[in-house]
């Protein structure tokens, strides 16, 4: 399903008194943009169910093209979840967006002075949710695929949930970049992995230290500062590179 025009704001806010006009109009725009972009996600799912099946492709295929020896399937195992577990982000990216800008939401938002910001960080927890997140509970399949202990697997997990976001503001940033382009969607990746890369040599690294017996948790706090930090500021940036797009 494609994005459909959307109106914001609320005129019964006007009629309430002074001061829930001035609460009125952020509580009605968050729910409003928060269903929206619900409905749409759910019912779009041919475009948020591809990458989830790719990942299962690539974990699934990886021990049968490696072999089934279980000391090289244990070392190989986080990289390849966490390889899968990118590629189905970054492929995942191409929809945040163009939509939006073609069927005029994007020009509606802007026109209304709706928080933009707002509307990219709704729009962004959202895919995660259903990208990231649930990528993140299907990476517990390396327990039977990669030999890895239930352990190693919960770190993993743990990994993909604190270092995702900061992967997801990445690729949203280079897809924001790129909107106006004829063939955009071919850059999103050129542009974003090089990015992403510290991200993944830190995930699994942090994980090859617990499985080790060292202390890992530092290494995933500091996925976890990163992706706050990229959710605190990213949905700016990436709003003002949509309304340039949207200029232009």
């Amino acid at each position: 399903m494609t994005d459909s025009p959307i109106q914001v704001g609320s005129v019964a806010a006007m009629n309430k008194s002074p001061k829930a006009i001035v609460a009125a109009p952020r509580s009605i725009e968050f729910m409003q943009l928060w269903r929206r972009e619900w409905q749409v996600k759910q019912q779009g799912a041919v475009q948020w169910l591809y990458p989830l099946v790719l990942f299962l492709v690539i974990i699934t295929l990886f021990p049968l093209a490696v072999g089934s020896e279980p000391v090289l399937l244990q070392r190989l195992g986080v990289s390849a979840v966490w390889i899968a577990a990118l590629l189905s982000l970054v492929m995942g990216v191409d929809g945040l967006f163009k939509p939006a800008l073609d069927n005029g939401t994007l020009a509606q938002l802007v026109v209304a002075k709706a928080s933009l910001p707002l509307w990219v960080l709704i729009r962004l927890v959202i895919h995660w949710i259903f990208s990231s997140g649930i990528v993140a509970a299907l990476s517990l399949l390396a327990v039977p695929l990669f030999q890895l202990s239930w352990f190693e697997a919960w770190i993993l997990m743990a990994s993909i949930v604190t270092g995702s976001p900061m992967l997801l503001m990445l690729s949203a940033i280079a897809s924001s970049l790129t909107l106006s382009l004829k063939n955009g969607a071919v850059l999103v990746p050129l542009i974003a992995l090089p990015m992403q890369l510290p991200v993944l040599i830190f995930a699994t690294g942090a994980v090859d230290l617990f499985a080790s017996g060292l202390n890992g948790l530092p290494i995933l706090a500091l996925l976890l500062a990163g992706s706050i930090v990229s959710v605190l500021v990213m949905p700016w940036v990436i709003a003002t590179t949509l309304k340039m797009s949207w200029l232009n």
